[in-house]
């Protein structure tokens, strides 16, 4: 398994191995011993999974407030994604800072994000289809969006505001700057 911390250390990307024959191919893609390894200790407690029909879809930034915060562990198991992480923990050397890794079926790789950042992602493939791993338990009154395009971030997105698919929910969220008290950094 290949574990690289990007820029902000807590966010790391992980690519599992594929074993392949005439056949097709065999991956483990979670163990719990080797995720501890990585540094990734939380259990995780709810497996999520959607499909995106077209390409440019956004769905985020979203997050869940504590004490039902998640860390999600995110992968494309079908089609393409980029996928990013904000830091939202005020008093971090990184707040409001973000990364960004391009999941596939073909890459194979993982992003882990832990809890105390906000998590969304833009579709580069029709028909992509995303799963991902939770340490919390989904609980809509600690739900809580960032506009994708928030000028305060600036992300660098693959697509056009103007081609950009979204849901009414996170067509109304608000800048970063509501974030400010959401996580404490520890």
């Amino acid at each position: 398994m290949k574990v690289e911390r990007l820029e902000i250390p807590d966010v790391i990307l992980i690519t599992p191995p594929r074993f392949s024959d005439n056949r097709g191919f065999f991956s483990e893609t979670y163990n719990i011993q080797r995720m501890m390894d990585a540094g990734i200790t939380q259990p995780f407690v709810q497996d999520n999974q959607s499909l995106s029909r077209q390409k440019g879809v956004v769905r985020g930034l979203h997050c869940q407030l504590d004490p039902h915060a998640q860390g999600k562990l995110i992968r494309c198991t079908r089609g393409a994604i980029w996928d990013v992480a904000i830091d939202a923990r005020t008093g971090s050397p990184t707040y409001g800072k973000w990364v960004a890794a391009e999941l596939s079926e073909e890459n194979w790789s993982q992003l882990w994000i832990p809890p105390g950042f906000l998590h969304g992602f833009c579709t580069l493939a029709e028909d992509s289809e995303v799963q991902y791993k939770c340490t919390g338990l989904y609980d809509k009154a600690s739900e809580r969006a960032v506009i994708w395009n928030s000028q305060e971030l600036a992300i660098d997105w693959p697509v056009q505001p103007g081609a950009a698919v979204l849901s009414g929910k996170d067509l109304e969220a608000p800048d970063f700057s509501a974030a400010k008290d959401w996580f404490h950094y520890k």
